[in-house]
């Protein structure tokens, strides 16, 4: 069993005049059913354009799938809006591209609002992606590149690729830290182990805040230094980890490969690759019971 922690509801960014919801909601069941995930954390609403009501009542056409949780922006929802999205089936949070950095005071409201309520928080960590990967190719040398880039810099994407006071800087798994020390029985997952160049922060924290998860999603690059730099299993332990798709349709069963690649390369016995594959988010989300072990 596979539990996904950090699947997007899908958005027709090309087309935002004709979403066709359901169509695409029901694609998205059908592709993380083909890579074999069980349960889903369907992140909805904020600014990525369906309201948090009809998100949700899209998502229920796959309740044995999709758990909802709701994209926020902490500037504009507070802990009694938390409340009322969590009365509404909300059981998680996803905050990312911040005004202040995660652990301001002003967030706190609904740090602790998630956790009376028992609602996971993740939080994107590092710099946003999207677009074209110049560690990879470049617009000069690959005709693709070049499409995606004309793409991101007109139309519906635009305002996506730029000319949004974003940063990566309040964006770090040391915040974490604080938010956890503040609030011990807090879930709190940051997402792709950290962001590239993060690494060491996300593992520090790892060491010591009980609560504190880090995800796998983030693309081949990070897969690749999961396993280059010893990541899984040796710098973050695996009671710590969970996966996470952040990614199209087509792309999610290659990543379930990719991430049974990361399994064979950590050398990882079946029981640890069922920690991250499931076990540590159903707990999470109180779909199983935490069991300590015994003298």
């Amino acid at each position: 069993m596979i539990w996904d922690v950090h699947c997007h509801f899908p958005s027709n960014w090309e087309n935002p005049d004709n979403p066709e919801h359901e169509k695409a909601v029901d694609a998205r069941a059908d592709a993380l059913r083909a890579a074999g995930i069980t349960r889903a954390s369907l992140l909805c609403g904020g600014r990525f354009g369906i309201e948090y009501e009809e998100a949700i009542e899209l998502g229920r056409r796959h309740e044995d799938l999709f758990i909802p949780s709701a994209q926020i922006d902490p500037e504009e929802v507070n802990g009694r809006r938390l409340r009322e999205l969590h009365e509404m089936g909300y059981r998680g949070v996803k905050i990312s591209g911040v005004l202040r950095p995660y652990d301001d005071y002003k967030y706190f409201g609904v740090y602790q609002v998630a956790e009376e309520l028992k609602m996971p928080v993740l939080l994107h960590l590092g710099v946003i992606g999207g677009g074209v990967d110049y560690s990879v190719t470049h617009p000069r040398r690959d005709p693709r590149a070049a499409a995606t880039m004309q793409r991101m810099r007109s139309g519906p994407r635009a305002r996506m690729a730029g000319g949004r006071d974003v940063s990566a800087m309040r964006m770090r798994p040391f915040h974490l830290d604080t938010i956890a020390n503040n609030f011990p029985d807090l879930r709190i997952i940051g997402a792709h182990m950290g962001g590239t160049g993060n690494y060491d922060e996300a593992a520090s924290v790892a060491r010591w805040r009980h609560h504190v998860f880090f995800d796998l999603s983030g693309g081949d690059t990070i897969e690749r230094h999961a396993v280059e730099r010893r990541l899984v299993g040796y710098e973050i332990g695996v009671e710590k980890l969970v996966w996470g798709s952040d990614c199209g349709n087509d792309d999610i069963a290659p990543h379930v490969e990719r991430l049974n690649w990361i399994f064979d390369e950590s050398g990882l016995t079946e029981e640890e690759r069922d920690r991250i594959r499931y076990d540590n988010a159903a707990e999470m989300f109180g779909e199983k019971e935490p069991v300590l072990a015994a003298e």
